[in-house]
């Protein structure tokens, strides 16, 4: 996989590219990272790539021509080019399963008020928001979907097993995890955990995953379809907490 990362920043991502598990996926050879620098594209003679916006209004607003030629400089015939942008589709699990399956991804960074329309409209294939609020800049939000789509690609991770069970990947919040010591300051691991029952431990598992799920985010349930089992353990989740209001 290659990602490209159109910024007026590129000293951000330094040592982002070198860290952790994207790291490693680098140095597998898993996935490609570059930065290309916006400004090396400007023609004004010190590099300006923003101006004042048409009607009026405050702040600044990123040219097109730079925009435009530093996206043609990289793109390819199966680029998918995205726009971190407050006024995208909310980013989700749903859609880092999906963008981890493509071949290679260009990620524009905006700054100032945002970029001229004229590229949104006619040359950005999706605008993606990482949520209801506003950044100085899209180098985080370019970071996340780094980070939340690359340890999807076959190979990254040790097992499958490791994003498979994760929040979010099924569509619940994750069960409760405990290590050793079995004991901590008077706190115990659950029983079912140190039994050796593979198959309670797995039922367990569900019930604690749906249940920080309807506890925390009750709008991930609304969109799933439940097992009979998952009816019953709803159930006796909503039962419990009624008594405990």
């Amino acid at each position: 996989m290659k990602i490209d990362i159109l910024t007026l920043f590129p000293e951000l991502f330094g040592e982002f590219f070198k860290w952790s598990i994207i790291g490693r996926a680098v140095d597998k050879n898993l996935v490609e990272l570059n930065c290309t620098n916006i400004r090396d594209f400007s023609k004004d003679k010190h590099k300006k790539v923003d101006d004042y916006p048409f009607g009026g209004g405050p702040g600044m607003v990123m040219r097109p021509e730079p925009i435009y030629e530093a996206i043609e400089s990289i793109k390819e015939n199966d680029s998918i080019v995205i726009y971190l942008s407050p006024k995208g589709k909310v980013y989700n699990q749903e859609m880092a399963n999906r963008l981890a399956k493509e071949n290679h991804l260009v990620l524009l960074c905006g700054h100032y008020e945002g970029i001229d329309n004229r590229i949104v409209e006619n040359y950005i294939d999706e605008e993606i928001s990482i949520g209801d609020f506003v950044l100085t800049g899209g180098e985080i939000p370019a970071m996340l979907l780094i980070d939340s789509i690359v340890r999807l690609i076959p190979g990254v991770l040790s097992s499958q097993e490791s994003f498979m069970e994760e929040s979010h990947y099924n569509g619940l919040l994750e069960y409760p995890q405990y290590t050793r010591p079995r004991e901590f300051k008077g706190l115990s691991v659950p029983s079912i955990l140190l039994s050796g029952d593979h198959e309670k431990i797995a039922e367990w598992r569900k019930y604690e995953s749906l249940k920080a799920t309807y506890l925390n985010r009750k709008d991930l349930l609304e969109k799933r379809e439940f097992t009979s089992e998952e009816k019953l353990m709803i159930e006796k989740i909503i039962e419990e907490d009624k008594k405990n209001i």
